[in-house]
């Protein structure tokens, strides 16, 4: 067979984009496949056994539309587009998660789209109870809570509470991080499939949980009420009010469901009540609600007969799966537990081995200390002996000081005494000398006087010689070799030398007076210089006091 023939065998195929809560998928699929092959194939790819719950969605005309898993995929009114896009999400929903969801991944696909909803407010949920949820979805991401990793501010890009309720609070990011972290604090050791069945146990107990609305009327006028399918029935609800039914119809209540063009029929199970028609306005929204009650119907009704083998098996595999992944949390939380202990111990251990360190380092710091101290008082008692070897020998020259202090103040005092009886002479004598020197002056003008007196008498006595002699002798000058001359200038000689001696007598005793006064000067000059003397040692003596006295 040519390769040519092959290729001319092969199937045409088209492409398909499938979306999941959080991930997206592309398949090949052929022409010729039924929705149910397109759906097998995905739950396969997923791993996916609880088929039943899961459906595939696509939106034609602004319209939610279910894909038929009997119908060729292409006979269907699908868009148009390349690929083709379907959303694999949950169709039908449990009355009982805990029970009724047995596989972890059917778990998660459930908590993804109800989270979903309920941030999308699709589904209602109280303030107080989207705290809770957002608690249990950052432990079923991130794990046990550690202060020390999950630092404020790391759940600043995670979407956990609806806008209504951010909204409806002036609460900043920061206080509600505060809040659901509170929660998740309280959540430590539970795992992640726990955590997320935590989340639906609670999204479960909401009014609006698993609900799909309609808008219907009474009569074909009016569209004034709203038709919500569950797990437990039909409800017939007011348009601004999607929690209290105004009317229900479970399904062990309900005996017919009929659809005819936009008329719906519920005939109850009881032939006397009354039957319930209801009008809608597209012949679309009808068969959407029909489905929805068949599938929902059909699930009520398994859910209270006895398990296929199938189901057996699945919830065996599911109770051993929850038992040895409980064995496995319980090992993995006794493991992080001694691990958690063994890192408290190994920190304590080395807490202690650095406060043994530190202890250590004190006392070898305290030791060094203690050394140091002790060299230093070794040096301080090595300087105080010296320094009480010097005292003791200033002590000593003191006393020594002190008592040639003593001995010099006594001498001083001794000293002092005998200048000051030495100034008492010395000022008796000089006052003796002034005395002296005054009666000196005295006589030294006397003295004076007489010899001008004498020197006047001998002028006066020389003139009246002269006239004497000129008086007796006038031709002396002209006859000299006359001898009867020779014995009155004999006489005259006599007299002159007795004039002579006169003189001479005069001359020496002023001449005696001059020496005298020469002789004072230079004892009174000797005797000022003497008084300095005595003035500068008695000075000296009173400094000397002084300074013994401050010695002492």
């Amino acid at each position: 067979m040519s390769i040519r023939g092959l290729k001319k065998k092969q199937p045409k195929t088209f492409k398909v984009r499938v979306i999941t809560v959080d991930a997206e998928m592309e398949f090949s699929c052929e022409m010729k496949w039924k929705g149910k092959d397109l759906f097998d194939l995905v739950c396969r790819a997923l791993g996916l056994r609880e088929t039943w719950f899961f459906g595939l969605q696509y939106t034609i005309k602004g319209m939610c539309t279910w894909l038929k898993m009997d119908k060729k995929v292409l006979d269907q009114e699908i868009p148009k587009e390349d690929p083709i896009s379907f959303h694999f999400l949950a169709k039908f929903y449990p009355e009982k998660v805990e029970e009724e969801l047995l596989q972890e991944i059917t778990q998660h696909l459930f908590f993804l789209q109800v989270k979903k909803q309920i941030l999308d407010e699709e589904i209602y949920c109280s303030p107080e109870a989207t705290v809770l949820l957002a608690s249990y979805a950052v432990q079923a991401k991130y794990g046990d809570y550690d202060p020390n990793f999950h630092e404020p501010g790391f759940l600043a890009h995670d979407e956990l509470l609806p806008k209504r309720v951010l909204r409806q609070y002036q609460l900043t990011a920061e206080m509600w991080e505060e809040k659901i972290t509170a929660w998740y604090a309280e959540h430590r050791g539970i795992a992640r499939d726990e955590a997320e069945m935590n989340y639906l146990k609670i999204a479960q107990d909401l009014e609006m949980y698993g609900v799909n609305y309609f808008p219907i009327a009474q009569n074909k006028n009016h569209t004034d009420l709203l038709l919500g399918v569950d797990a437990k029935g039909i409800h017939i609800y007011s348009i601004n009010n999607r929690f209290s039914p105004n009317k229900s119809f479970e399904w062990s209540s309900i005996r017919n469901i009929s659809c005819s063009e936009k008329e719906l029929t519920i005939k109850p199970l009881d032939k006397k009540a009354e039957v319930f028609k209801f009008f809608s306005s597209q012949l679309k929204v009808n068969k959407l609600i029909f489905q929805l009650c068949i599938g929902n119907h059909d699930l009520f009704m398994r859910r209270r007969k006895v398990d296929s083998i199938e189901i057996q098996q699945m919830k065996a595999q599911a109770r051993e799966e929850k038992a040895r992944k409980k064995m496995e949390n319980q090992r993995l939380a006794r493991e992080k537990q001694l691990r958690e202990e063994a890192e408290r111990a190994k920190e304590e251990l080395e807490r202690r081995l650095f406060q043994l360190e530190d202890e250590a380092r004190q006392a070898n710091e305290a030791l060094l200390r203690s050394q140091e101290a002790a060299e230093l008082l070794a040096e301080k008692a090595q300087i105080a002996e010296e320094e009480a070897k010097l005292l003791a020998q200033n002590a000593a020259e003191a006393e020594q000081e002190r008592q040639r202090l003593e001995i010099t103040a006594l001498k001083s005092k001794e000293e002092k005494r005998l200048m000051e009886q030495k100034m008492r002479e010395a000022e008796l004598i000089a006052v003796k000398l002034v005395k002296e020197s005054d009666r000196r002056a005295k006589e030294a003008e006397h003295l004076k006087q007489d010899l001008h007196e004498a020197r006047e008498a001998e002028r006066k006595a020389k003139q009246k010689l002269l006239d004497i002699t000129r008086l007796n002798y006038p031709h002396m000058a002209k006859y000299p070799q006359y001898s009867p001359g020779d014995s009155r200038d004999a006489n005259f000689d006599k007299g002159s030398i007795k004039l002579d001696l006169k003189d001479i007598d005069l001359k020496r005793l002023s001449f005696e007076i001059e020496r005298e006064r020469l002789d004072y000067l230079e004892k009174s000059r000797k005797f000022e210089d003497r008084l300095k003397e005595l003035k500068s040692e008695i000075h000296a003596l009173k400094l000397e006091e002084k300074q013994a006295g401050l010695y002492s």
